[in-house]
């Protein structure tokens, strides 16, 4: 049934709510739904990753295989988030909405909490330190805002045409941005806004609201820019314009980010061959540059097989809200879709100067213990979607 949101949400018999998800009887899983391609996708994403972290982490002269930390720590966290998502397909994804504003808190207070006791590096309080890792607070906060945001949308679809509701929608995403602002981390912050403003276009939220929030954001630009924003950040806007400037300060990652990515052509200088690679000259190979590795060594051939496993995964992951039984399902899905797209967009285009340097994970590919875990969480969401249609 379509809806005045705009989510095409079939309504189930008993359900009152308008298609939010609640009222269900919840069954067992029906794994006939079980989507392979996405997992597939999301194993051979991370196979490449694996790969790349294996030759950007490889020592200089190193004799035969030499299996390094970061590739260990990548393939563990992979295995943990396959489990990850086998546990999360098997439980109702319904049961998000009755736990969803615990789960919006508990990332709002994981948030509130790095801020204080958050071990500090390059700059910024971003990680909680557990002994044997660490583990990006904002990582996990942003499919517990996914959550909360889906709730929302759902409980008041048909009143986000009421400029109020609007803007609670966005006080929702805002809470975490300007918390991990505050870190600082205002790539990870943008991410929180960009999920709110897909999510609210999904739900059937007004263009006009979107563009008179537009036009005020813009006029704030000036203020944010002389007030919010601090002197690092400063330093890479003004090295994304101009790395020259400062060739062995600020500018030195994205000049040889661009270097490592245009010496690659069409085939690239060979496996575990890359001279900006293997020379050390980028910086953070194994996380933030990751893509640069990839286009030195595998070239524009290489990249094109990594956009291609992206576009199935996404593929599958719009194909999963045509078969989502509820708007909550179809929200969660669109989030999560998202979320991953967003933030590969960001991830390659910091690489290829298109954007300023923000410390965003290449989904499934930069090492990352956190991040691995919650994308791999959040398929398994999508995947419950799908094995609880029927229930």
């Amino acid at each position: 049934m379509a809806t005045r949101a705009g989510i095409g949400a079939p309504r189930r018999s008993g359900d009152r709510s308008g298609g939010r998800a609640t009222g269900y009887n919840v069954g067992a899983p029906s794994w006939r739904y079980f989507d392979p391609i996405l997992l597939v996708a999301a194993l051979a994403l991370t196979a490449y990753g694996a790969l790349m972290i294996y030759s950007a982490a490889l020592p200089r002269d190193a004799p035969g295989v030499v299996i390094s930390e970061p590739v260990v720590r990548h393939i563990a966290s992979a295995a943990a988030g396959a489990i990850a998502m086998f546990v999360a397909a098997r439980v109702n994804y319904r049961l998000l909405d009755v736990l969803g504003w615990f789960a919006y808190a508990f990332g709002i207070l994981l948030l509130m909490a790095v801020l204080v006791v958050g071990v500090e590096q390059f700059g910024s309080r971003r990680w909680f330190d557990l002994g044997f890792t660490l583990v990006q607070a904002s990582e996990i906060a942003k499919l517990l805002t996914i959550i909360g945001l889906a709730k929302f949308l759902t409980d008041y679809r048909d009143r986000l045409h009421e400029p109020r509701i609007f803007l609670l929608s966005l006080a929702v995403a805002l809470a975490p941005a300007l918390l991990v602002f505050l870190e600082p981390d205002a790539g990870s912050s943008s991410v929180f806004l960009v999920l709110w403003a897909v999510m609210a276009a999904f739900a059937g939220a007004s263009a006009k609201h979107f563009l008179v929030l537009g036009a005020a954001l813009m006029a704030l630009v000036p203020a944010v820019l002389v007030v919010g924003v601090q002197d690092y950040q400063r330093d890479r806007i003004a090295s994304f314009f101009d790395p020259e400037s400062d060739p062995q300060g600020s500018g030195f990652n994205v000049l040889q980010a661009e270097l490592a990515v245009g010496s690659g052509g069409l085939t690239g200088k060979g496996f575990t061959e890359g001279t900006q690679t293997q020379l050390d000259f980028l910086r953070t190979q194994t996380t933030d540059f990751i893509f640069s590795v990839l286009a030195e060594e595998l070239g524009l051939a290489g990249a094109m097989v990594l956009f291609a496993l992206f576009l199935i995964l996404i593929l599958r992951l719009l194909r999963a809200i045509t078969k989502a039984p509820d708007s909550f399902g179809q929200l969660l899905i669109a989030g999560i879709v998202t979320l991953i797209a967003v933030q590969t967009f960001i991830a390659v285009a910091v690489n290829i100067r298109l954007l300023p340097v923000t410390g965003i994970p290449l989904p499934f590919i930069s090492v990352g213990n956190a991040s691995m875990l919650v994308l791999f969480a959040a398929l398994g969401i999508a995947q419950s979607v799908l094995l609880h249609r029927d229930t």
